[in-house]
């Protein structure tokens, strides 16, 4: 499974780049039939989010080492080195610039952003 990611470098520049989450077979909840699941990953925090229609948030660095997890909505993520990516509904980002100028993020199109944070350490 592809997760995009965020991350500063040591200058504080922001970029983007892919990890693979890897997933195997795994009879998790039996009897159901067996599913595609990576390895449990700690989680400090859960955090439901609704960005409104429009909303923009500036340069700022993510406030925690984080995943985002968009249900529904769009979203416009830019970082400092200018480049732009869209995430669109089901996308999962690891979010890691915890300093440095950040990224922007920006609500596309004419519904609100449901998402949710995963903080971790």
């Amino acid at each position: 499974m592809k997760c995009l990611r965020i991350f500063a470098d040591g200058r504080g520049e922001s970029h983007f780049d892919e990890v693979d989450i890897p997933l195997s077979e795994v009879n998790f909840a039996p009897p159901a039939a067996p599913l595609q699941m990576s390895e449990r990953l700690e989680a400090r925090n859960l955090i439901f989010a609704t960005l409104p229609q429009g909303w923009y948030g500036d340069w700022h660095p993510t406030p925690a080492r984080q995943y985002f997890v968009l249900p529904t909505g769009s979203l416009e993520a830019e970082v400092s080195d200018g480049e732009v990516r869209r995430v669109t509904p089901g996308a999962a980002v690891l979010v890691e610039d915890t300093s440095g100028k950040g990224h922007v993020t920006r609500v596309l199109g004419d519904t609100e952003a449901r998402g949710v944070f995963i903080q971790i350490p």
